[in-house]
């Protein structure tokens, strides 16, 4: 894990079209289209099936709005930043780092096939980690570029 890798900044909002709306006002940044649906995660307390949904900007740096999930580690954080987002070589090693230096999981995303893909970490110390697996950089970008449309 490296500094590098960091790609993109999380909030966490009650109302996506409303952040979105207002940091394009002050800001001037733009935006994909929503992307989501329900998604099984593996929590502390077990699996669960979350309705996930979230925008990126299109413009940098990089912003991901994140529509709040009541009950769930996905709530508005006082500061405003959630999380920072990086790219992962490798999510199941990365994560067991963070978590063998202190940043409890949160979250876990899994593949049909059980291989992690994203995972949540809190330290006490910060906003959350979000590990992101480098093999969807790709598609991100694609989706970015075209800002979530059919190219």
């Amino acid at each position: 894990m490296k500094a590098a890798d960091q790609f993109h900044v999380g909030l966490v909002v009650d109302d996506l079209s409303a952040a979105a709306a207002e940091l394009s006002a002050s800001f001037g940044y733009e935006w994909s289209a929503e992307m989501g649906a329900a998604v099984r995660v593996t929590l502390p307390a077990g699996d669960a099936v979350l309705d996930l949904r979230s925008v990126y900007s299109t413009t940098s740096p990089r912003l991901e709005l994140v529509r709040s999930v009541p009950g769930s580690l996905w709530q508005p954080a006082d500061s405003g930043v959630h999380h920072l987002g990086y790219w992962s070589d490798d999510v199941a090693a990365d994560s067991a780092e963070l978590a063998r230096r202190g940043s409890a999981l949160e979250a876990l995303g899994k593949r049909p096939d059980s291989t992690p893909y994203w995972a949540f970490h809190r330290s006490g110390t910060g906003p959350r980690i979000e590990l992101v697996s480098r093999e969807l950089h790709p598609v991100l970008e694609q989706f970015w570029t075209t800002g979530g449309t059919a190219s």
